[in-house]
């Protein structure tokens, strides 16, 4: 059951009401002052406002933990990328370097089907260089670890000591990334 309250209204006329029904302005008449602890909201609002401060914070972190683990991602993916391009494209230089020590040995009566294999170590050399493959060059350079493999060393009087004589075989690179370096003869 609920309570019923006996009040009297502004017109001085007497209402009865639940006394779950009344209104702020109601329990309070001018006279009274609702009892507040003032320094106590002060403190729950502090409290509530470091809450939101930290909150926010660990949402921002998180936000940049995100933008930082998607970067990292993409990074990832393109230099997997470029690893499995690399490998692919190192299974068809046997190819571009049998085609050239063909193209250099070609007799001197070659016919029409000499042409057609320059053809196709040139769409073969175009198809690499579209994709970023460079040949290294090598003859004349001094000797790089970095990008030459050397085969031999020999004594040379044209070419200056520790500089490569010759190339045995092309080296390449795709990007800043060697995929084969260069074999070479060094000059002792």
């Amino acid at each position: 059951m609920t309570e019923k309250k006996q009040h009297k209204n502004r017109d001085g006329k007497e209402e009865v009401k639940d006394a779950g029904s009344e209104t702020v302005e109601e329990r309070f008449t001018e006279n009274e002052q609702p009892k507040v602890d003032l320094e106590e909201l002060m403190k729950r609002l502090e409290e509530a406002e470091a809450k939101v401060a930290e909150h926010l914070d660990g949402w921002q972190r998180s936000q940049a933990e995100f933008v930082n683990y998607k970067n990292r991602v993409q990074r990832d993916q393109e230099a997997m990328k470029i690893l499995m391009k690399g490998d692919i494209i190192r299974k068809f230089l046997p190819v571009l370097d049998d085609l050239d020590r063909a193209l250099q040995n070609r007799p001197p009566d070659s016919g029409a089907w000499v042409s057609g294999i320059e053809l196709i170590q040139k769409k073969l050399q175009s198809i690499l260089e579209s994709e970023g493959i460079k040949r290294i060059e090598a003859e004349g350079q001094l000797f790089d670890p970095n990008f030459h493999e050397a085969i031999s060393h020999e004594p040379s009087e044209t070419v200056e000591s520790g500089h490569v004589i010759a190339v045995v075989q092309n080296g390449y690179m795709l990007g800043d990334r060697v995929i084969r370096p260069a074999m070479v003869r060094v000059a002792q």
